[in-house]
């Protein structure tokens, strides 16, 4: 078995053994593999194993290898997106994960509608308030989430959020929780449902999942030890 084979397996058994933890079912979470910089020939272990759905943050990264992989993949993005690559990416992607403000939404939901698809839409907050971090503010959620919920062309699926890089436990949980608190004031609120939060990451998922994370978004653990694409 290759090498980025067994890191996976590695990470789902890790991904398992945090929510039986922790009392959840493992089928609650899932394990979105980030394969930016990845080169499509290892990417294709992992499609051969049986994985559809990857994650990219750059449109032309994400392009190259929707044209190059099986149509069958499902896709996800998860960077900024740029107001001049938001067709694109609507036309490619089947899940958007930065979508972090009430323009963005605007703009997603007429040119998904010119487009005839309905991608699945994650609102992006920045709980830890770092400026280098992206997303609205928690103050800003309520008026993007209550315009989100009249949207017709779009899928909203819940909140994502990026938790400071090296944040200790408690740093992390309280920015983890700090977004459950967010989705469920949302959902009391507009009288909706939420289904997802995109939360956790290589270093972090375990405590993202205890927090009740439903997505997390692992590269760098699956592809520890793997060449990656020139940038």
């Amino acid at each position: 078995m290759s090498r980025v084979i067994n890191n996976y397996l590695a990470v789902k058994r890790d991904v398992e053994k945090t929510c039986s933890a922790c009392g959840r079912n493992p089928d609650e979470v899932k394990l979105l593999v980030v394969s930016k910089t990845i080169p499509v020939p290892v990417l294709m272990e992992l499609y051969d194993h049986g994985i559809r759905e990857f994650a990219e943050n750059r449109e032309p990264e994400l392009a190259m290898k929707f044209d190059a992989m099986p149509k069958d993949i499902i896709w996800h993005f998860i960077g900024p997106v740029q107001s001049n690559k938001i067709r694109k990416v609507v036309k490619l992607a089947h899940f958007i994960h930065s979508v972090d403000s009430l323009d963005r939404l605007e703009r997603f939901e007429r040119i998904a509608g010119e487009e005839s698809v309905k991608p699945g839409i994650f609102l992006e907050v920045n709980v830890s308030g770092e400026e280098s971090k992206g997303g609205m503010t928690a103050a800003e959620l309520p008026a993007v989430a209550a315009r989100a919920m009249q949207c017709r062309n779009l899928d909203i699926r819940g909140l994502m959020t990026m938790a400071p890089f090296e944040a200790g436990i408690a740093e992390l949980e309280k920015v983890f929780n700090g977004l459950r608190l967010l989705k469920e004031e949302q959902e009391n609120t507009l009288n909706c449902c939420f289904p997802d939060l995109s939360m956790g990451m290589s270093g972090d998922f375990a405590t993202a999942i205890r927090c009740g994370a439903t997505v997390v978004r692992v590269g760098s653990k699956i592809f520890e030890g793997i060449g990656r694409a020139s940038q």
